[in-house]
Parts: C-alpha cells; structure tokens; sequence
C-alpha cells in the first residue's frame, strides 16, 4: 500500500509528551512542575537527569518515585539517560535504569544503547542519530519501540523514513511510534566542557552550579543584538522556540504520533493546553500563535528545521 491508497480514517490523537527538563532547577520548583502536569493534557512524561550528572538536586531514586506518582496519575511515564556519558558512574546510573521494569527507558547516548539493546524495549531520544529508514530498522531489531526524531530533520524527511502507510516494525509486529521535538529551545550540541561554568571563568569541577542562576540558560545575542544561542551547562541550545503548533495536518501526514514539548519556566501549562487545543480539538493555530507570542518567551518563535530552512526562521504555514 501506498500513501495515495491508504483509506480515510478517523484522526488519532497526536499524543502530548512533556520531555526532561533540560535546566537546573530547584526541588521545590521540580515538584511544583511536575504537579501541575500530572493535571495536565499531556500524555507521556520524560523524567531524569538528561544534561549534566552534577546537578544534583534529584538523585535516581528521586526520579523513580516522581515516576510512579505520575503513574499512578495516569501518564505513561519514560527515564532518560544523560545525552552525553562521560564515566562509569554515568554507566551505573543507565545499568540501574535497565534493570527496572516499570518504566520504558530513553536511549541518548550510545553507551546506553550498548546497555539496553536486545534486554528490554527502550526509547531512541532525539540525539540518536537516526536520518534514514535502514538506521531506524537496526535500531528496532535492537528492540526500540519510539522514536524522537532528531530535532534537525524535516518534517518530509520525517515522513520518508516512518511514513503511516509503511511504519518500520519491531520484531513483534509492532509499528515504531515517531515523535518530534515540537517546542521549546532545541539542545543543538553537547561538550564534556561546561559552558556556563566557563562564561564564569570558573573549571568544570567547581562550577559552583551557576547555570541553577538561569532558570532558562543564559542568553547569547550576536554582535547585532540578535538572540542566538543559549549556554546551558554542557549544553548549547537554539535561542528560539522551536514552535510546531501551526503544522497539525503536516505532522499528520508525516506519520508523527507524539509531539515532545520541552519545559520552559514561563507559561509552559498554557503550552500545552494550546497544543492540545490545536492538535486534538480542532483548535484554531493562528490563536494559539497568538497567545504564545503574547507570553513574550526569550528568543521568540521558529520552525525553520521543520521546512528546511535555518533553525532560527520563521516561515508562514
């Protein structure tokens, strides 16, 4: 079967997925958050430490029990390992991950493929590079069972490699769900530097955990006064949000069956109470366009990676 034979059927839901928190944030403000998003829309929730491991205000067993708290109010909830390992500690972290059963763990580094691959389902987070349909058929063989695209890819590219009428399977049959990073700053790089530390000409080791100063990351704007990136630790992120709200039929076409919103501390329940509308309800998107850029977010909208253009442009649905 091919896209133009495939038969007119109800839409499913776009599934809402609030992924990790990219930031150091306090445990109170974590507790808050994540109260408010178990009453949320939002379907699945990304928990751990996916950024730096010396941030420490939760520590693993921390996370387990958020894990089943939001379980218990119904969201599926998904572990994520770090995006970058950079010791055996780390890998002990991602073994102990392994070796629960209550939750489906999220693969963002190599090293934690290595550890899961062939013992459980897992999760490809969106630093796996994944850019083509034979890449994503290893993974599955592997025993992935979700996919988050990486956040530079296309929504056409999205759609050539998991299209819905010819979803790649897992060896039970299974069709690989496909999510995309759908708004939020996009992590673009990662270093065994610390970024924030070194804009405090402080050393890694003693960092004094500045970056817990910018609840967002710490803005960079170029020579012109442009928004242009954002250090986060060990992190690099886009200055812009990237913003998928407008593109529901697109994503629809694309075979996309889960949209990742990343946490923000400005107005992010109202972020997916937009989406939700728009994606779910027959909600109108320029009024949610609206809305969000009302709420002033730093370094404004984009949706250029979705179009082929830079990441940093906005281009009109």
């Amino acid at each position: 079967m091919n896209e133009q034979d495939t038969p007119d059927l109800p839409a499913e839901r776009l599934r809402l997925t609030v992924g990790p928190v990219q930031y150091y944030w306090t445990r109170p403000i974590l507790t808050q958050f994540y109260a408010d998003v178990a009453e949320s829309p939002a379907d699945t929730v990304v928990l751990g430490e996916a950024v730096c491991s010396r941030r420490h205000e939760m520590k693993l067993d921390d996370w387990l029990a958020l894990a089943r708290d939001l379980h218990v109010a119904g969201k599926q909830v998904v572990m994520a390992t770090q995006t970058l390992i950079e010791s055996e500690a780390d890998l002990r972290v991602i073994r102990r991950l392994q070796g629960q059963r209550d939750f489906i763990v999220e693969a963002d580094d190599a090293s934690a493929l290595a550890i899961l691959a062939y013992r459980a389902p897992f999760a490809l987070g969106p630093h796996i590079n994944v850019y083509n349909r034979p890449a994503l058929q290893e993974h599955a063989a592997l025993g992935a069972v979700r996919w988050s695209a990486p956040v530079e890819l296309a929504l056409d590219a999205i759609a050539a490699i998991n299209p819905p009428w010819d979803r790649v399977l897992t060896d039970s049959g299974a069709a690989i769900e496909t999510e995309v990073f759908a708004f939020g700053r996009m992590p673009l790089a990662f270093s065994a530097r610390c970024f924030t530390a070194r804009h405090h000409h402080l050393n890694k080791d003693v960092c004094e955990f500045r970056c817990a100063q910018d609840p967002d990351g710490l803005l960079l704007s170029s020579s012109e006064g442009q928004p242009f990136l954002v250090l986060n630790g060990t992190q690099t992120q886009s200055a812009a949000q990237h913003c998928l709200v407008s593109e529901c039929a697109a994503l629809r076409a694309a075979g996309v069956t889960s949209l990742r919103l990343s946490p923000c501390t400005n107005g992010f329940a109202e972020v997916i109470d937009w989406f939700e509308q728009v994606m779910n309800r027959n909600g109108n998107a320029q009024d949610a366009l609206h809305a969000l850029r009302a709420m002033s977010l730093p370094g404004g909208l984009s949706n250029g990676f979705a179009h082929h253009q830079p990441g940093l442009s906005w281009v009109e649905p």
